[in-house]
């Protein structure tokens, strides 16, 4: 008892992983993945018969008519707590109660062993009366038939039966031997079965050593991830702490780098406005003076001679009238300057912003470095807490006895192997007796039935329609005597073989009804479990037998359903109350330690002031700016008008053309001069002024843009900064503190994982005892009932069926047998309504040869007698 408790509990804390599936602790990447390595069972878990299955099912079913009733766990459990004694006390009531129960549950089979008997008994005597009958030619001895009118159909029906009658017997004596062949084989299948189950229990061993390895190296995998976290605990709890207040600063960060941006493109674009509207006050003064010259020149010459001709003054009268078109746009000259928002811009970028800002966030950029600074001494503690836990469950694997009780398990294993071959040989040799019986009882139904399918196929082929009953032949006649030999032989051996099918039926159908039915629907195993069945004291036997302690409720039934899950054996056996693994391996003590450590870890960081009185004074200055306050429409409008009234380049063309209805002459020339001098004051000056334009209008969108709202934004900016900067100064600790307690549940989690693994594999999947249960099926399910029961109950049901029908076979035989052997004396008939004839003379006794054998007149003879 001591062995087995050792082997259960070295085994529950140890075990090996069951085939179907291990445990895995979670798929996230980065986290974990525990896996036991996989055992690979070689024995099946169900008996499959294969073809012969029908044939089982069959007899099943026949046996399910002979014996319809449940399995009688009453009956059987009173039978075990009387110790299958009943006649203690005959005279009990609950006695004679019980022996009816088991009378009236064994009814079917009861009737069935007595009409048995009744054929053993009735057999031979009804033979050996047959026989002395036969010798006295009494019971048809005397070789004469008498003739009827059907005699053509009676002997057809006779043929016919016995034909039916020897296939069924055939088709049984075919089971018979099937049955026998897996007799046969039996021993080979079950040393198949043994060997795969020793190989199942060798694996369990063996691999019981890489599970305490695996164990262990997880827990090394499992510190080494602790490990590398604490070592970059600057990026983890550091970073996640910067995280937690980059989500909070980033927002007002990224608004205040915007308005820095907006404060320098502002100075840019008031230096770009500025600079065009100098050069469009410059450019409208010399393309005034320019105008005005050009004006004077072409008066003076208008004021010459040549224009008071009639053509001529036409001419010069409409150059004279557009004259006045040849202005510049005043409205250029006299936009006002931006110079006192530009200074005030300037003096506001005197302070950097941006570079301020930047510096703010520096130091919450620093936070990691600082974590892993301030958190040395916690982790290195840490590290030594995590090293004694590895300490603590190495040397609980070491003073696990495993070496020596797995020798002493191996060793009883290779006793139990070698003691099964060594019975092996009285097993073949018990095995071949039976063979040998089966066979010869095989043997003598197919002699039988042989004689009857000799005497079917003489007789039905050499009878003759025409030959007289004296007159047969030699092959009808054989086959009357193959009829008649099948009689005997069936007297002379069926009763015999009526022996062998009572015993044989007696114990199949009641191993059949009473271990292999039960066991299949688990009935069985709750006899087993009735409490104080098996002892008086132990209210449970097995944890009586296991642990010592009856009270403890596990039960047969509680044992075979987990081991054929794959159960553990500390589950399965609750070897708890042995050693309980909990206790040895406290979650919340182990990771306690851990999580006091972490609790003496602090980070200290300095209030961050995310922008100082000079940043703040910036952005209001530039809201005050006055860059809201100018009069942008009024530049909008002076870009969208020309720099003169008049466009020069149509204007000279137009001159141009004038001058060229002009009669030759110096009008003509100056005209056409004063045109030229008008397209290039166009280049010189028009386009200038029209890129200055064009760069005046972009720089005021931009400002216009910059300063839409300009107040209120930096408001908004304003109130989000003090915003921010309350959380900063308020909850600062409290992130860290929160970011603290998260980093070391991190760690822990990973322990706690390992250890629940532990334990979850330790009590649920671990030793899986499933090679136990498979062996109790090999035993059981295979070997007994479909390697023995099975097949002993094909046999004597395929026997059984042969033997009962060679009664109407032997009484149909007998019937037909006349109609093929050749009489000694025989009815005489006439061709013509006439008396027969006697002939006595001519010393056949018989009927003259020219007499015909008919039904016409039939008057019978004295028959002559040998």
């Amino acid at each position: 008892m001591a062995f087995v408790l050792r082997v259960l509990l070295l085994l529950g804390l140890c075990g090996s992983a069951s085939s179907t599936g291990q445990l895995t602790t979670t798929s996230t990447p980065g986290v974990l993945h525990y896996e036991l390595p996989t055992m690979v069972y070689e024995t099946q878990g169900t008996y499959e018969p294969g073809f012969l299955g029908p044939l089982f099912r069959m007899v099943h079913n026949f046996l399910q008519v002979v014996q319809p009733h449940d399995f009688p766990l009453d009956i059987v459990t009173k039978l075990i707590q009387r110790k299958f004694d009943i006649s203690v006390d005959y005279k009990e009531p609950e006695s004679v109660v019980l022996v009816l129960k088991v009378a009236f549950y064994e009814i079917g089979v009861l009737v069935c062993v007595l009409l048995g008997l009744l054929f053993l008994v009735f057999m031979p005597l009804v033979g050996c009366c047959f026989c002395m009958c036969r010798c006295c030619n009494r019971c048809g001895g005397e070789m004469y038939q008498r003739q009827k009118r059907n005699e053509s159909c009676r002997r057809k029906y006779f043929a016919l039966s016995l034909l039916v009658i020897c296939m069924l017997m055939s088709l049984g004596i075919m089971f018979a031997f099937v049955a026998n062949h897996q007799v046969r084989i039996l021993i080979q299948k079950t040393k198949d079965v043994a060997d795969s189950n020793f190989r199942d229990f060798q694996v369990l061993i063996t691999e019981t050593p890489k599970q305490i390895e695996y164990i262990v190296s997880q827990y090394t995998a499992t510190k080494n991830k602790a490990f590398s976290d604490l070592n970059s605990i600057d990026s983890l709890l550091g970073g996640g702490i910067k995280d937690q207040l980059k989500s909070k600063v980033t927002p007002v960060v990224d608004e205040i780098k915007a308005m820095a941006t907006a404060i320098k493109e502002a100075k840019a674009a008031l230096e770009n406005m500025n600079s065009s509207l100098q050069s469009l006050q410059d450019g409208s003064m010399q393309l005034s003076n320019s105008l005005t010259n050009v004006k004077n020149d072409i008066e003076n010459s208008l004021n010459n001679s040549d224009c008071t001709s009639g053509p001529a003054s036409r001419v010069c009268d409409g150059i004279r009238t557009s004259l006045s078109n040849l202005e510049s746009n005043p409205g250029l000259s006299q936009l006002p300057s931006v110079d006192r928002e530009l200074n005030t811009v300037t003096d506001i970028l005197r302070t950097d912003l941006e570079a301020l800002i930047k510096q703010r966030c520096a130091l919450i950029d620093e936070i990691p470095d600082v974590v892993r600074n301030q958190s040395m001494i916690v982790v290195t503690d840490v590290k030594e807490v995590l090293n004694s836990i590895s300490s603590d469950i190495h040397n609980i694997s070491q003073n696990i006895p495993i070496e020596e009780t797995l020798l002493e398990l191996s060793g009883q294993l290779n006793n139990s192997n070698r003691l099964f071959y060594e019975e092996m040989p009285r097993l073949e040799e018990y095995d071949s007796y039976w063979w040998l019986g089966g066979l010869i009882a095989c043997f003598l139904l197919t002699l039988i039935v042989i004689f009857f399918y000799l005497g079917l196929l003489c007789g039905v082929f050499g009878y003759d329609k025409r030959a007289t009953p004296t007159g047969r032949g030699c092959v009808s006649n054989t086959g009357g005597i193959f009829l008649m030999a099948g009689v005997g032989f069936s007297f002379l051996f069926c009763w015999i073989l009526m022996i062998l099918v009572v015993l044989t039926f007696v114990v199949g159908v009641n191993m059949e009804k009473l271990v292999c039915e039960p066991y299949a629907n688990k009935k069985l195993l709750q006899v087993l479990d009735t409490p104080y069945l098996l002892s008086d004291q132990w209210e449970f036997y097995l944890s009586g037998l296991i642990f010592g302690k009856p009270n403890i409720n596990l039960t047969f039934e509680q044992v075979y359903r987990d081991c054929k899950r794959g159960r553990g054996f500390y589950g399965t056996f609750q070897l708890e109350n042995v050693f309980n693994i909990s206790d040895n391996l406290n979650i919340k003590k182990l990771t306690g330690n851990i999580n006091s450590e972490f609790e003496n870890l602090s980070v200290n960081i300095d209030n961050i002031e995310l922008l100082d009185a000079q940043g703040i004074k910036v952005l209001r200055d530039f809201a005050q700016s006055g860059i809201d306050r100018i009069n942008y429409p009024l530049y909008l409008n002076q870009t969208e008008n020309a720099p003169t009234k008049v466009d020069l380049v149509a204007f000279s063309s137009s001159l141009e053309t004038q001058a060229n209805q002009l009669p030759e002459g110096t009008l003509k020339q100056s005209l056409n001069r004063n045109a030229q001098t008008i397209r290039a004051i166009h280049q010189q000056h028009i386009l200038p002024m029209e890129q200055s334009l064009k760069a005046l209008k972009q720089s005021v969108r931009i400002l216009e843009h910059i300063s839409d709202g300009l107040p209120e934004k930096v408001k908004e900016i304003l109130s989000s900064l003090d915003s921010v900067q309350n959380f900063l100064t308020n909850n600062v600790s409290f992130i860290v503190i929160e970011e603290s307690k998260k980093f070391g549940r991190m760690i822990v989690d990973y322990f706690e994982r390992y250890l629940q693994w532990v334990l979850y594999a330790v009590t649920e999947k671990m030793t899986s005892c499933k090679p136990m249960a498979t062996a109790l099926d090999s035993a059981i399910d295979s070997v007994l009932c479909g390697y023995v029961i099975d097949p002993l109950n094909l046999f004597w049901f395929g026997i059984g069926k042969a033997t009962v029908l060679s009664l109407p076979a032997v009484i149909i035989a007998v019937k037909l047998a006349k109609y093929y052997r050749r009489m000694e004396s025989e009815d005489m008939y006439d061709d013509v309504e006439t008396v027969p004839m006697k002939n006595l003379e001519n010393g056949n006794n018989g009927y003259h040869k020219d007499h015909l054998y008919g039904v016409h007149n039939p008057v019978m003879t004295s028959p002559s007698r040998y």
